[in-house]
């Protein structure tokens, strides 16, 4: 307290004792033998003489010198303020000497008079605007202009006064802070700034206030940093205060400056608030035939808080339609929304009883101690009776028929019922889309399938419709239910070769030589697989040429017997053999093996199957005399257009005589030149019209004529 009174009355009379010093007679300034040292010192100005001896000594040196002088800012009185004086030890007041000023405002804001060196300010100074001025000032002879001593360089600076107020060059402020933040809680720092000479005195010093904001902030008077002046502060309560800051300038003493500014103060959300329901026990109804996943109600808690910390998850934690019925959370309109999850059934519960909890999603633990961030409501539900469609006894049918059962005989059947208390009679039919042949029938009153025409396993093994039930009381009551049915087989075609074989012998083949190896196919499909046995028909068992060998994958193969075979004799063999197959009753069918006898290489592969091959020339195969022939057929047929070119070169290219020249003329629409003009036409052309055509020019042609 002390030092604050001290700085107030040092910054009360400095500016008095400075304009003061101001209105004091000018000092002089004479030259010392040494170079003299800053003549300024605080706000008084010293002075120091000479002596005759010193002046003698040390004539040839400059004999004034002086370094910084001092004016008060803003000073508007009526007449000039008087700087102060220059004076040389070189003037002894005979008046031949006159002082000259250059440098900064001289001439404009600072005049001298030349005889008496005086000095004043003929202008308003503002320090903020110029803090300083460097002049030069030189004394002359008054008659001649004659330097009497170097010129010399000063200072002058304005002393400031406390003319400016602080200003905040960045308000108005914004700062958000936590809601239930505890005491001193920093919430933000705003600063001011004063053009007045932060160095000199106390016209800078700021000191930082609130006039408006109180209790709720308090403001570090020095560092401007806003703090929370209460605790637990609500933003449920009020979320923003106004505050208004003060910033004076004098160190806060009365008679500085000072300005104002506003800092708007935003509490800031966090979850300190459990949701709540605003009910406890909520009523919904609905439907049995409702769909699946159907939004069948809504539950609200509320949550005084904002944004994240207002999420809650909804769960149901109780209740006997845990099972039935499912509850999601609904982040746009932060409630839970009821679905079902399984069909309802009037007819077996008609009410349900849940109990469903809101929970925030966010929980600060901060706040734990204010209790559990959750809450309970109980949930109502009531199943409406509704007209249901009827209900089949299974979701879906597998039935199987012989692919030889007899027509209008029962393949299954199908059951359905109403599941109301009506209990309405149950219509069936068939979707005749999914059965477009018409192959079955359906009894309309008890629901048996029969046969409507023939099945064959080979041509399709399952038959896939659909079947309706129709309530007789409501038709709009229908249900549809998929019957699949298989047509299981029965032995009903008999084997016959895989595919068409044709087997080669070779004349120079051995005995027990394999000509070829066959299977079999059969269209059924019996249980175990298939089983084929082979023979040959009765009166070919004892073949002479050939015998069959059962093989142990079903196949079988063909031997010869002997050798020696000759497609001269005998070209072609045809052996018939029996297959059949392990059914129950067997079926077999003859399948006829053509066996070809062919000439064959050394190491048994097959050259040629023809008798024809005998009578070729030998060393020559069928494909080379076929080569030789088209040779000669395109040799004659060079001949005969060479032939032919040359009887038409040789005809004659006049005209014959029995041939209509009038038939030949060509009209020409030019002029002739007269009997001079042997260009105009040609002869020849009128003996040949061709011509004109470009077959033969006139000059072509009287050439071919010698």
């Amino acid at each position: 307290m002390p030092e604050r009174l001290w700085e107030a009355l040092w910054d009360l009379w400095t500016p008095l004792l400075i304009l003061w010093i101001t209105l004091l007679p000018p000092c002089v300034y004479s030259a010392p033998t040494t170079p003299a040292p800053a003549l300024m010192s605080g706000s008084r100005l010293e002075l120091s003489r000479l002596s005759e001896e010193q002046r003698v000594l040390n004539r040839s040196k400059r004999g004034w010198v002086w370094n910084q002088m001092f004016v008060l800012e803003e000073f508007s009185g009526p007449e000039p303020i008087l700087v102060g004086r220059l004076h040389t030890d070189l003037d002894p007041g005979s008046k031949k000497i006159k002082y000259i000023l250059s440098g900064d405002g001289a001439g404009t804001i600072f005049q001298i008079n030349d005889i008496t060196g005086d000095i004043h300010a003929i202008k308003r100074l503002d320090r903020e605007e110029k803090a300083e001025y460097t002049l030069t000032a030189q004394a002359v002879d008054f008659e001649t202009n004659k330097p009497l001593e170097p010129p010399s360089e000063f200072i002058i600076k304005v002393q400031d006064i406390n003319d400016n107020a602080p200003e905040f060059l960045n308000g108005p402020y914004h700062a958000t802070v936590p809601e239930m933040s505890i005491l001193g809680t920093s919430v933000t720092n705003v600063t001011a700034t004063d053009a007045d000479d932060p160095v000199y005195g106390n016209s800078a010093k700021l000191v930082y206030s609130i006039l408006e904001g109180q209790p709720y902030f308090s403001i570090e008077p020095e560092t401007a940093i806003i703090k929370t002046a209460l605790p637990n502060m609500d933003r449920e309560a009020k979320e923003e205060y106004l505050v208004v800051i003060q910033a004076k300038d004098m160190g806060g003493h009365s008679g500085g400056l000072s300005g104002t500014t506003t800092l708007t103060v935003t509490l800031s959300d966090v979850n300190d608030n459990p949701p709540k329901f605003a009910q406890s026990l909520y009523h919904f109804s609905v439907p049995e035939d409702v769909v699946l996943g159907t939004a069948i109600g809504r539950v609200k808690a509320n949550d005084q808080d904002i944004g994240e910390n207002a999420q809650s998850s909804y769960d149901i934690i109780d209740g006997d339609g845990t099972a039935i019925f499912e509850i999601t959370s609904d982040a746009q309109a932060q409630d839970g929304v009821l679905r079902l999850r399984k069909p309802l059934d009037f007819e077996t519960k008609k009410s349900y009883t849940l109990k469903v909890e809101a929970a925030n999603v966010h929980v600060d633990p901060r706040f734990s101690g204010r209790g559990p961030f959750k809450d309970t409501a109980t949930v109502k539900i009531v199943v409406e009776d509704a007209d249901e469609p009827p209900v089949f006894s299974s979701p879906t049918y597998l039935l199987e028929v012989h692919e030889n059962a007899a027509l209008n005989s029962v393949i299954g059947q199908v059951t359905a019922r109403d599941p109301d208390i009506t209990a309405s009679p149950i219509r069936f039919s068939i979707d005749r889309h999914t059965d477009l042949e018409r192959q079955f029938n359906i009894n309309a009153d008890d629901g048996k399938i029969t046969l409507a025409t023939p099945l064959d396993r080979e041509l399709s093994v399952w038959h896939n419709i659909t079947i309706i039930a129709t309530e007789i009381r409501n038709h709009s009551q229908i249900s549809r239910v998929p019957v699949a049915i298989k047509v299981l087989d029965v032995n009903d075609n008999a084997p016959e070769f895989a595919s068409e074989y044709e087997a080669f012998l070779c004349e120079n083949g051995k005995p027990g030589q394999v000509i070829q190896t066959v299977s079999a196919m059969d269209k059924d499909d019996p249980k175990n697989g298939h089983y084929f046995l082979y023979s040959l028909l009765p009166e070919m068992v004892n073949n002479p040429n050939f015998t069959i060998k059962k093989n142990e994958d079903n196949s079988l193969s063909i031997l010869a017997k002997h050798n020696g075979f000759n497609r001269q004799k005998q070209e072609v063999y045809l052996l018939p053999i029996v297959i059949s197959d392990s059914g129950n009753p067997p079926l077999s069918s003859t399948s006829t093996l053509t066996i070809r006898v062919c000439g064959c290489s050394s190491d048994g592969v097959v050259q040629s199957c023809n008798v024809e091959a005998y009578v070729l020339p030998i060393g020559l195969s069928m494909g080379a005399l076929i080569a030789i022939l088209a040779c000669i057929i395109l040799l004659l047929v060079i001949v005969v257009l060479f032939v032919t070119l040359r009887r038409h070169k040789n005809e004659p290219l006049i005209i014959k005589d029995d041939e209509d020249v009038r038939e030949n003329i060509i009209r020409y629409d030019d002029e002739g030149g007269g009997e001079e003009d042997t260009e105009a036409f040609d002869i020849a052309t009128l003996q040949n019209p061709d011509g004109i055509n470009g077959f033969l020019p006139h000059e072509d042609l009287l050439r071919e004529s010698n």
